[in-house]
Protein backbone atom coordinates (compact mmCIF):
# COMPACT_ATOMS: atom_id res chain seq x y z
CA UNK A 1 0.00 0.00 0.00
CA UNK A 2 1.45 3.34 -1.06
CA UNK A 3 0.18 6.29 0.96
CA UNK A 4 2.37 8.71 -1.02
CA UNK A 5 0.86 7.85 -4.43
CA UNK A 6 -1.38 10.56 -5.90
CA UNK A 7 -5.08 9.74 -5.50
CA UNK A 8 -6.79 8.04 -8.41
CA UNK A 9 -8.80 10.36 -10.62
CA UNK A 10 -11.10 7.93 -12.44
CA UNK A 11 -12.44 4.41 -12.68
CA UNK A 12 -13.27 2.99 -16.10
CA UNK A 13 -15.63 0.03 -15.84
CA UNK A 14 -15.62 -2.31 -18.84
CA UNK A 15 -18.78 -4.41 -19.00
CA UNK A 16 -20.61 -1.47 -17.45
CA UNK A 17 -24.04 -2.70 -18.58
CA UNK A 18 -23.54 -6.30 -17.44
CA UNK A 19 -25.15 -8.23 -14.60
CA UNK A 20 -22.29 -7.88 -12.08
CA UNK A 21 -22.02 -4.16 -12.69
CA UNK A 22 -25.77 -3.73 -12.21
CA UNK A 23 -26.13 -5.89 -9.09
CA UNK A 24 -22.90 -5.10 -7.26
CA UNK A 25 -20.52 -2.54 -8.72
CA UNK A 26 -22.65 0.57 -9.32
CA UNK A 27 -24.48 0.16 -5.97
CA UNK A 28 -21.10 -0.28 -4.23
CA UNK A 29 -19.62 2.81 -5.86
CA UNK A 30 -22.72 4.80 -4.90
CA UNK A 31 -22.32 3.67 -1.27
CA UNK A 32 -18.67 4.77 -1.25
CA UNK A 33 -19.79 8.14 -2.60
CA UNK A 34 -22.41 8.43 0.16
CA UNK A 35 -19.74 7.71 2.78
CA UNK A 36 -17.39 10.32 1.35
CA UNK A 37 -14.81 7.68 0.42
CA UNK A 38 -14.39 8.56 -3.26
CA UNK A 39 -11.70 11.14 -4.03
CA UNK A 40 -12.67 14.59 -5.24
CA UNK A 41 -12.82 14.91 -8.16
CA UNK A 42 -13.26 11.30 -9.28
CA UNK A 43 -14.85 10.15 -12.53
CA UNK A 44 -16.83 6.96 -13.07
CA UNK A 45 -16.78 6.01 -16.74
CA UNK A 46 -18.87 3.13 -18.02
CA UNK A 47 -17.54 1.35 -21.09
CA UNK A 48 -19.53 -1.20 -23.09
CA UNK A 49 -20.48 -2.00 -26.67
CA UNK A 50 -24.02 -0.60 -26.51
CA UNK A 51 -24.61 2.92 -27.84
CA UNK A 52 -26.20 4.93 -24.99
CA UNK A 53 -26.72 8.65 -24.56
CA UNK A 54 -25.80 10.25 -21.24
CA UNK A 55 -29.35 10.55 -19.95
CA UNK A 56 -30.15 6.91 -20.64
CA UNK A 57 -26.91 5.86 -18.99
CA UNK A 58 -27.55 7.85 -15.81
CA UNK A 59 -31.05 6.37 -15.59
CA UNK A 60 -29.63 2.83 -15.86
CA UNK A 61 -27.25 3.50 -13.00
CA UNK A 62 -30.14 4.90 -10.96
CA UNK A 63 -32.15 1.72 -11.57
CA UNK A 64 -29.15 -0.42 -10.53
CA UNK A 65 -28.96 1.35 -7.18
CA UNK A 66 -32.70 1.27 -6.54
CA UNK A 67 -32.88 -2.48 -7.20
CA UNK A 68 -29.92 -3.29 -4.91
CA UNK A 69 -29.33 -3.82 -1.20
CA UNK A 70 -28.13 -0.21 -1.06
CA UNK A 71 -31.47 1.23 -2.21
CA UNK A 72 -32.08 2.56 1.32
CA UNK A 73 -29.15 4.94 0.83
CA UNK A 74 -30.77 6.56 -2.19
CA UNK A 75 -31.96 10.13 -2.22
CA UNK A 76 -32.25 12.49 -5.16
CA UNK A 77 -29.79 15.12 -3.97
CA UNK A 78 -27.07 12.59 -3.25
CA UNK A 79 -27.65 10.82 -6.55
CA UNK A 80 -27.53 14.12 -8.41
CA UNK A 81 -24.04 14.71 -7.00
CA UNK A 82 -23.06 11.11 -7.79
CA UNK A 83 -24.35 11.37 -11.35
CA UNK A 84 -22.02 14.30 -11.87
CA UNK A 85 -19.20 11.78 -11.76
CA UNK A 86 -20.74 9.57 -14.46
CA UNK A 87 -19.82 9.32 -18.12
CA UNK A 88 -20.28 6.62 -20.72
CA UNK A 89 -18.21 5.50 -23.72
CA UNK A 90 -19.24 2.96 -26.34
CA UNK A 91 -16.19 0.83 -27.14
CA UNK A 92 -15.20 -2.29 -29.03
CA UNK A 93 -12.69 -3.81 -26.64
CA UNK A 94 -11.00 -5.73 -29.46
CA UNK A 95 -9.97 -2.45 -31.09
CA UNK A 96 -7.20 -0.24 -29.69
CA UNK A 97 -8.56 2.64 -31.77
CA UNK A 98 -12.00 2.25 -30.18
CA UNK A 99 -10.53 1.92 -26.68
CA UNK A 100 -8.55 5.11 -27.28
CA UNK A 101 -11.88 6.99 -27.26
CA UNK A 102 -11.78 6.69 -23.47
CA UNK A 103 -9.07 9.36 -23.51
CA UNK A 104 -11.55 12.00 -24.61
CA UNK A 105 -13.86 11.14 -21.70
CA UNK A 106 -11.12 11.46 -19.07
CA UNK A 107 -10.77 14.86 -17.47
CA UNK A 108 -7.41 16.14 -16.16
CA UNK A 109 -7.02 15.99 -12.41
CA UNK A 110 -7.22 19.25 -10.45
CA UNK A 111 -3.89 21.00 -10.52
CA UNK A 112 -2.75 19.31 -13.73
CA UNK A 113 -1.08 21.70 -16.13
CA UNK A 114 -0.61 21.78 -19.88
CA UNK A 115 -3.07 18.96 -20.44
CA UNK A 116 -1.29 16.61 -18.02
CA UNK A 117 -3.49 13.93 -16.49
CA UNK A 118 -2.25 13.49 -12.94
CA UNK A 119 -3.41 10.63 -10.76
CA UNK A 120 -3.91 7.03 -11.77
CA UNK A 121 -6.83 5.55 -13.66
CA UNK A 122 -8.39 2.29 -12.46
CA UNK A 123 -9.55 -0.07 -15.21
CA UNK A 124 -12.12 -2.58 -13.91
CA UNK A 125 -12.73 -5.51 -16.28
CA UNK A 126 -16.22 -6.85 -15.54
CA UNK A 127 -16.18 -8.86 -18.76
CA UNK A 128 -15.70 -12.41 -19.94
CA UNK A 129 -12.21 -13.70 -19.01
CA UNK A 130 -11.36 -14.19 -22.69
CA UNK A 131 -11.30 -10.40 -22.99
CA UNK A 132 -8.88 -9.69 -20.12
CA UNK A 133 -5.75 -9.99 -22.24
CA UNK A 134 -7.10 -8.13 -25.31
CA UNK A 135 -8.38 -5.24 -23.19
CA UNK A 136 -5.08 -4.89 -21.32
CA UNK A 137 -3.15 -4.88 -24.60
CA UNK A 138 -5.60 -2.41 -26.21
CA UNK A 139 -5.30 -0.04 -23.23
CA UNK A 140 -1.52 -0.16 -23.50
CA UNK A 141 -1.56 0.37 -27.28
CA UNK A 142 -3.89 3.35 -26.82
CA UNK A 143 -1.44 4.99 -24.41
CA UNK A 144 -3.81 4.77 -21.45
CA UNK A 145 -1.48 2.81 -19.16
CA UNK A 146 1.20 4.42 -17.00
CA UNK A 147 2.91 3.61 -13.71
CA UNK A 148 -0.06 5.01 -11.74
CA UNK A 149 -2.69 2.88 -13.51
CA UNK A 150 -4.38 -0.10 -11.85
CA UNK A 151 -6.32 -2.95 -13.41
CA UNK A 152 -8.96 -5.07 -11.64
CA UNK A 153 -10.03 -8.46 -12.99
CA UNK A 154 -12.67 -10.94 -11.85
CA UNK A 155 -12.50 -14.70 -11.68
CA UNK A 156 -12.28 -16.99 -13.52
CA UNK A 157 -8.70 -16.28 -14.52
CA UNK A 158 -8.12 -19.05 -17.01
CA UNK A 159 -9.55 -22.54 -17.02
CA UNK A 160 -6.33 -24.32 -16.03
CA UNK A 161 -2.72 -23.48 -15.16
CA UNK A 162 -1.73 -23.00 -18.81
CA UNK A 163 -4.54 -20.59 -19.70
CA UNK A 164 -4.16 -18.74 -16.37
CA UNK A 165 -0.52 -18.21 -17.21
CA UNK A 166 -1.49 -16.91 -20.65
CA UNK A 167 -3.97 -14.42 -19.18
CA UNK A 168 -1.50 -13.29 -16.52
CA UNK A 169 1.25 -12.89 -19.10
CA UNK A 170 -0.96 -10.79 -21.39
CA UNK A 171 -1.94 -8.51 -18.50
CA UNK A 172 1.66 -8.49 -17.28
CA UNK A 173 2.86 -7.18 -20.64
CA UNK A 174 0.92 -3.96 -19.97
CA UNK A 175 0.75 -3.72 -16.15
CA UNK A 176 3.31 -4.44 -13.44
CA UNK A 177 2.28 -7.06 -10.88
CA UNK A 178 1.75 -4.42 -8.18
CA UNK A 179 -0.79 -2.72 -10.47
CA UNK A 180 -2.93 -5.86 -10.89
CA UNK A 181 -5.85 -6.52 -8.51
CA UNK A 182 -7.41 -9.97 -8.95
CA UNK A 183 -10.71 -10.01 -7.06
CA UNK A 184 -12.26 -12.84 -5.13
CA UNK A 185 -15.29 -11.10 -3.64
CA UNK A 186 -15.47 -13.68 -0.83
CA UNK A 187 -12.43 -11.98 0.68
CA UNK A 188 -14.44 -8.77 0.96
CA UNK A 189 -17.04 -10.31 3.27
CA UNK A 190 -16.88 -9.05 6.84
CA UNK A 191 -16.97 -12.58 8.26
CA UNK A 192 -14.01 -13.66 6.11
CA UNK A 193 -11.95 -10.66 7.18
CA UNK A 194 -12.98 -11.35 10.75
CA UNK A 195 -11.36 -14.76 10.41
CA UNK A 196 -7.99 -12.98 10.36
CA UNK A 197 -8.96 -10.97 13.44
CA UNK A 198 -10.20 -14.13 15.18
CA UNK A 199 -6.91 -15.89 14.59
CA UNK A 200 -4.37 -13.16 15.05
CA UNK A 201 -6.00 -10.71 17.47
CA UNK A 202 -7.01 -13.28 20.14
CA UNK A 203 -4.25 -15.00 22.08
CA UNK A 204 -6.45 -17.91 23.20
CA UNK A 205 -6.69 -19.49 19.74
CA UNK A 206 -3.20 -19.47 18.25
CA UNK A 207 -1.67 -22.06 20.67
CA UNK A 208 -4.50 -24.46 19.67
CA UNK A 209 -4.50 -23.69 15.94
CA UNK A 210 -2.58 -26.77 14.81
CA UNK A 211 -2.62 -30.55 14.48
CA UNK A 212 -2.03 -31.02 18.22
CA UNK A 213 -5.47 -29.67 19.08
CA UNK A 214 -7.56 -29.75 15.88
CA UNK A 215 -9.13 -32.96 14.59
CA UNK A 216 -10.57 -31.75 11.28
CA UNK A 217 -11.64 -28.68 9.31
CA UNK A 218 -14.67 -28.42 7.03
CA UNK A 219 -15.28 -25.63 4.52
CA UNK A 220 -18.68 -25.74 2.82
CA UNK A 221 -20.26 -23.40 0.29
CA UNK A 222 -23.70 -24.68 -0.72
CA UNK A 223 -26.21 -23.10 -3.09
CA UNK A 224 -29.91 -23.90 -3.23
CA UNK A 225 -30.25 -22.56 -6.79
CA UNK A 226 -29.41 -24.37 -10.00
CA UNK A 227 -27.53 -22.96 -12.98
CA UNK A 228 -30.22 -20.27 -13.52
CA UNK A 229 -30.05 -19.95 -17.29
CA UNK A 230 -26.25 -20.04 -17.36
CA UNK A 231 -26.05 -23.65 -18.52
CA UNK A 232 -23.59 -23.23 -21.44
CA UNK A 233 -21.15 -21.21 -19.32
CA UNK A 234 -21.46 -23.45 -16.28
CA UNK A 235 -21.10 -26.63 -18.31
CA UNK A 236 -17.72 -25.47 -19.58
CA UNK A 237 -16.60 -24.80 -16.01
CA UNK A 238 -18.10 -27.05 -13.33
CA UNK A 239 -18.03 -26.84 -9.55
CA UNK A 240 -14.33 -27.64 -9.13
CA UNK A 241 -13.12 -24.87 -11.43
CA UNK A 242 -15.88 -22.41 -10.49
CA UNK A 243 -15.77 -22.64 -6.69
CA UNK A 244 -12.98 -24.82 -5.32
CA UNK A 245 -10.16 -23.23 -7.31
CA UNK A 246 -11.15 -19.79 -6.08
CA UNK A 247 -13.45 -19.33 -3.08
CA UNK A 248 -12.83 -22.53 -1.15
CA UNK A 249 -9.06 -22.56 -1.57
CA UNK A 250 -8.91 -18.92 -0.48
CA UNK A 251 -10.85 -19.77 2.69
CA UNK A 252 -8.55 -22.74 3.26
CA UNK A 253 -5.54 -20.45 2.98
CA UNK A 254 -6.91 -18.02 5.57
CA UNK A 255 -7.59 -20.87 8.00
CA UNK A 256 -4.27 -22.65 7.47
CA UNK A 257 -1.75 -19.84 6.86
CA UNK A 258 1.06 -19.05 9.28
CA UNK A 259 0.87 -15.71 11.10
CA UNK A 260 2.22 -13.05 8.71
CA UNK A 261 4.88 -10.69 10.00
CA UNK A 262 2.52 -7.76 9.40
CA UNK A 263 -0.79 -6.98 7.75
CA UNK A 264 0.81 -5.86 4.51
CA UNK A 265 0.00 -7.23 1.03
CA UNK A 266 3.30 -9.05 0.58
CA UNK A 267 3.36 -10.57 4.08
CA UNK A 268 -0.22 -11.87 3.91
CA UNK A 269 0.03 -13.24 0.39
CA UNK A 270 3.41 -14.87 1.03
CA UNK A 271 1.83 -16.99 3.77
CA UNK A 272 -1.24 -17.86 1.67
CA UNK A 273 0.78 -19.15 -1.26
CA UNK A 274 2.87 -21.33 1.07
CA UNK A 275 -0.34 -23.18 1.99
CA UNK A 276 -1.12 -23.83 -1.68
CA UNK A 277 2.39 -25.12 -2.28
CA UNK A 278 1.93 -27.50 0.68
CA UNK A 279 -1.27 -29.14 -0.57
CA UNK A 280 -0.74 -32.85 -1.17
CA UNK A 281 -1.41 -33.66 -4.84
CA UNK A 282 -4.55 -35.60 -5.72
CA UNK A 283 -4.03 -37.88 -8.71
CA UNK A 284 -5.65 -40.92 -10.33
CA UNK A 285 -4.14 -43.06 -7.55
CA UNK A 286 -6.16 -41.39 -4.77
CA UNK A 287 -8.90 -39.41 -6.57
CA UNK A 288 -11.55 -42.05 -5.80
CA UNK A 289 -10.85 -41.94 -2.05
CA UNK A 290 -10.18 -38.21 -1.76
CA UNK A 291 -12.85 -36.67 -4.04
CA UNK A 292 -16.51 -37.03 -4.97
CA UNK A 293 -18.12 -35.61 -8.09
CA UNK A 294 -21.87 -35.12 -8.27
CA UNK A 295 -24.56 -33.86 -10.64
CA UNK A 296 -28.05 -32.91 -9.48
CA UNK A 297 -31.14 -34.67 -10.77
CA UNK A 298 -34.79 -33.67 -10.47
CA UNK A 299 -36.07 -33.13 -6.95
CA UNK A 300 -37.49 -30.39 -4.75
CA UNK A 301 -35.93 -27.10 -3.70
CA UNK A 302 -37.58 -24.70 -1.24
CA UNK A 303 -40.72 -26.83 -1.45
CA UNK A 304 -40.99 -26.50 -5.22
CA UNK A 305 -40.22 -29.08 -7.94
CA UNK A 306 -36.75 -28.57 -9.39
CA UNK A 307 -35.39 -29.78 -12.72
CA UNK A 308 -32.29 -31.91 -13.00
CA UNK A 309 -29.10 -30.44 -14.45
CA UNK A 310 -29.58 -32.25 -17.77
CA UNK A 311 -33.15 -30.94 -17.99
CA UNK A 312 -32.23 -27.26 -17.62
CA UNK A 313 -32.72 -24.87 -20.54
CA UNK A 314 -29.93 -25.26 -23.09
CA UNK A 315 -28.66 -28.51 -21.57
CA UNK A 316 -26.51 -30.96 -23.50
CA UNK A 317 -27.92 -34.45 -22.76
CA UNK A 318 -24.65 -36.33 -22.26
CA UNK A 319 -22.83 -33.75 -20.13
CA UNK A 320 -20.63 -35.14 -17.35
CA UNK A 321 -19.89 -31.74 -15.77
CA UNK A 322 -20.03 -31.84 -11.98
CA UNK A 323 -22.41 -29.53 -10.10
CA UNK A 324 -21.12 -30.84 -6.74
CA UNK A 325 -17.66 -31.65 -5.51
CA UNK A 326 -16.27 -32.77 -2.16
CA UNK A 327 -12.55 -33.04 -1.53
CA UNK A 328 -10.44 -34.32 1.32
CA UNK A 329 -7.41 -32.02 1.17
CA UNK A 330 -4.23 -32.56 3.17
CA UNK A 331 -1.57 -30.00 3.96
CA UNK A 332 1.94 -31.35 4.26
CA UNK A 333 3.59 -29.04 6.78
CA UNK A 334 4.38 -29.09 10.49
CA UNK A 335 1.28 -27.20 11.59
CA UNK A 336 -1.31 -29.34 9.78
CA UNK A 337 0.18 -32.78 9.14
CA UNK A 338 -2.55 -35.40 9.63
CA UNK A 339 -5.49 -32.94 9.76
CA UNK A 340 -8.01 -33.45 6.95
CA UNK A 341 -9.54 -30.35 5.36
CA UNK A 342 -12.89 -31.29 3.85
CA UNK A 343 -14.01 -28.96 1.06
CA UNK A 344 -17.54 -29.16 -0.29
CA UNK A 345 -19.61 -27.11 -2.70
CA UNK A 346 -22.60 -27.70 -4.91
CA UNK A 347 -25.71 -26.36 -6.58
CA UNK A 348 -29.31 -27.38 -5.79
CA UNK A 349 -28.39 -28.34 -2.25
CA UNK A 350 -30.59 -28.20 0.84
CA UNK A 351 -29.96 -24.55 1.60
CA UNK A 352 -27.73 -21.62 0.79
CA UNK A 353 -24.90 -21.56 3.26
CA UNK A 354 -21.20 -20.78 3.58
CA UNK A 355 -19.41 -21.86 6.72
CA UNK A 356 -16.14 -23.08 8.20
CA UNK A 357 -16.33 -25.72 10.95
CA UNK A 358 -13.18 -26.34 12.98
CA UNK A 359 -13.51 -29.38 15.22
CA UNK A 360 -11.07 -29.70 18.08
CA UNK A 361 -9.87 -33.03 19.40
CA UNK A 362 -11.88 -34.70 22.15
CA UNK A 363 -10.86 -34.36 25.78
CA UNK A 364 -8.15 -36.97 26.45
CA UNK A 365 -10.06 -38.54 29.35
CA UNK A 366 -13.73 -38.47 30.39
CA UNK A 367 -14.00 -38.24 34.16
CA UNK A 368 -17.79 -38.33 33.83
CA UNK A 369 -17.91 -41.71 32.08
CA UNK A 370 -18.72 -43.52 35.30
CA UNK A 371 -22.04 -41.68 35.62
CA UNK A 372 -22.95 -42.24 31.98
CA UNK A 373 -22.06 -38.80 30.63
CA UNK A 374 -20.52 -38.56 27.17
CA UNK A 375 -18.37 -35.75 25.83
CA UNK A 376 -18.58 -34.11 22.41
CA UNK A 377 -15.57 -32.35 20.94
CA UNK A 378 -15.59 -28.56 20.89
CA UNK A 379 -16.35 -26.99 17.51
CA UNK A 380 -15.69 -23.48 16.30
CA UNK A 381 -18.26 -22.64 13.61
CA UNK A 382 -17.72 -19.56 11.45
CA UNK A 383 -20.82 -18.76 9.38
CA UNK A 384 -20.23 -16.50 6.40
CA UNK A 385 -23.68 -16.41 4.80
CA UNK A 386 -26.58 -15.95 4.82
CA UNK A 387 -25.99 -14.76 8.40
CA UNK A 388 -22.58 -13.84 9.83
CA UNK A 389 -21.95 -15.54 13.15
CA UNK A 390 -19.20 -17.23 15.15
CA UNK A 391 -20.21 -20.06 17.48
CA UNK A 392 -18.02 -22.03 19.89
CA UNK A 393 -19.70 -25.12 21.36
CA UNK A 394 -18.71 -26.07 24.91
CA UNK A 395 -19.77 -28.88 27.22
CA UNK A 396 -21.99 -27.60 30.02
CA UNK A 397 -23.83 -29.20 32.94
CA UNK A 398 -27.59 -29.26 32.62
CA UNK A 399 -29.36 -27.65 35.57
CA UNK A 400 -30.45 -30.21 38.15
CA UNK A 401 -29.93 -31.37 41.73
CA UNK A 402 -29.46 -35.13 41.64
CA UNK A 403 -27.08 -36.06 38.84
CA UNK A 404 -24.57 -34.62 36.41
CA UNK A 405 -25.87 -34.47 32.86
CA UNK A 406 -23.83 -32.74 30.18
CA UNK A 407 -24.96 -31.00 27.01
CA UNK A 408 -23.37 -28.95 24.25
CA UNK A 409 -24.01 -25.24 24.68
CA UNK A 410 -23.09 -22.67 22.02
CA UNK A 411 -21.37 -19.39 22.76
CA UNK A 412 -22.60 -17.13 19.96
CA UNK A 413 -21.16 -13.97 18.56
CA UNK A 414 -23.61 -12.53 16.07
CA UNK A 415 -21.97 -9.83 13.99
CA UNK A 416 -25.40 -8.33 13.30
CA UNK A 417 -26.27 -8.13 16.99
CA UNK A 418 -22.83 -7.06 18.21
CA UNK A 419 -22.66 -4.25 15.65
CA UNK A 420 -26.34 -3.63 15.07
CA UNK A 421 -25.84 0.05 14.34
CA UNK A 422 -23.38 -0.69 11.53
CA UNK A 423 -24.70 -0.98 7.99
CA UNK A 424 -24.21 -4.38 6.38
CA UNK A 425 -22.11 -3.70 3.31
CA UNK A 426 -21.81 -5.33 -0.08
CA UNK A 427 -18.45 -7.14 -0.20
CA UNK A 428 -17.46 -5.20 -3.31
CA UNK A 429 -17.53 -1.93 -1.35
CA UNK A 430 -14.51 -3.06 0.66
CA UNK A 431 -12.72 -4.44 -2.39
CA UNK A 432 -13.23 -1.27 -4.43
CA UNK A 433 -12.08 0.89 -1.53
CA UNK A 434 -8.91 -1.19 -1.20
CA UNK A 435 -8.21 -0.70 -4.91
CA UNK A 436 -8.58 3.05 -4.43
CA UNK A 437 -6.19 2.88 -1.48
CA UNK A 438 -3.73 0.71 -3.41
CA UNK A 439 -4.02 -2.03 -0.78
CA UNK A 440 -3.76 -5.47 -2.39
CA UNK A 441 -3.66 -7.58 0.81
CA UNK A 442 -7.05 -9.19 0.10
CA UNK A 443 -6.43 -9.66 -3.62
CA UNK A 444 -4.82 -12.63 -5.34
CA UNK A 445 -1.24 -12.59 -6.53
CA UNK A 446 -0.18 -14.26 -9.77
CA UNK A 447 1.67 -17.11 -8.07
CA UNK A 448 -1.42 -17.81 -5.89
CA UNK A 449 -3.62 -18.21 -8.97
CA UNK A 450 -1.18 -20.49 -10.71
CA UNK A 451 -0.47 -22.63 -7.62
CA UNK A 452 -4.21 -23.14 -7.08
CA UNK A 453 -4.70 -24.14 -10.71
CA UNK A 454 -1.81 -26.56 -10.58
CA UNK A 455 -3.45 -28.44 -7.68
CA UNK A 456 -6.90 -28.39 -9.32
CA UNK A 457 -5.45 -29.51 -12.67
CA UNK A 458 -4.10 -32.60 -10.92
CA UNK A 459 -7.58 -33.49 -9.66
CA UNK A 460 -9.13 -33.03 -13.11
CA UNK A 461 -6.43 -35.18 -14.70
CA UNK A 462 -6.95 -37.79 -11.99
CA UNK A 463 -10.71 -37.90 -12.66
CA UNK A 464 -10.10 -38.36 -16.35
CA UNK A 465 -7.46 -41.05 -15.94
CA UNK A 466 -9.50 -42.97 -13.34
CA UNK A 467 -12.75 -42.56 -15.30
CA UNK A 468 -14.62 -41.02 -12.35
CA UNK A 469 -18.04 -39.86 -13.53
CA UNK A 470 -20.36 -37.61 -11.49
CA UNK A 471 -22.67 -39.40 -9.07
CA UNK A 472 -26.35 -38.36 -9.11
CA UNK A 473 -27.99 -36.56 -6.21
CA UNK A 474 -31.52 -35.25 -5.92
CA UNK A 475 -32.07 -31.51 -5.96
CA UNK A 476 -32.65 -30.24 -2.43
CA UNK A 477 -30.27 -32.70 -0.73
CA UNK A 478 -26.72 -32.41 0.61
CA UNK A 479 -25.17 -34.13 -2.41
CA UNK A 480 -24.29 -37.74 -3.28
CA UNK A 481 -24.19 -40.33 -0.51
CA UNK A 482 -20.55 -40.94 -1.48
CA UNK A 483 -19.72 -37.56 0.08
CA UNK A 484 -20.87 -38.94 3.45
CA UNK A 485 -18.53 -41.88 3.01
CA UNK A 486 -15.67 -39.53 2.15
CA UNK A 487 -15.72 -38.17 5.69
CA UNK A 488 -16.84 -41.35 7.46
CA UNK A 489 -13.83 -43.30 6.20
CA UNK A 490 -11.84 -41.17 8.63
CA UNK A 491 -14.41 -41.40 11.42
CA UNK A 492 -15.84 -37.94 10.70
CA UNK A 493 -19.26 -36.57 9.76
CA UNK A 494 -20.29 -33.46 7.88
CA UNK A 495 -21.29 -30.66 10.22
CA UNK A 496 -24.99 -30.43 9.30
Amino acid sequence: MTDTAPPCRALVLFGATGDLAKRMLWPSLYALHCDGLLPEPFQLIGAAKSALDHGTWVERVRESILSSANAKLFDEATFAAFSGRLAYVSVDVQSAESVAAIKSALKPADGAQDGAHQGGVIFYLSTGPQLFGPIALALNAAGLVDTRSRIVIEKPIGTDARTANEVNSAIGSAFAENQVFRIDHYLGKEAVQNLLALRFANAIFEPLWNANAIEQVQISVSESVGVDGRWPFYDSTGALRDMVQSHLLQLLCLVAMEPPASFTPSAVRNEKVKVLWSLRPITAANAATHTVRGQYTAGHSAGEPAKGYLEETGARPASDTETFVAVKAEIDNWRWAGVPFYLRTGKRMTRRSSEIAIQFKAAPYNIFAGIGATLSPNTLLIKLQPEEMITLTLMHKKPGMNEVKLAEVPLNLSVGEAFETSRRRIAYERMLLDVLRDNSALFLRRDEIEAAWQWVDGIIAGWKEAGLAPKPYSAGTWGPSAAIALAERNGHSWHE
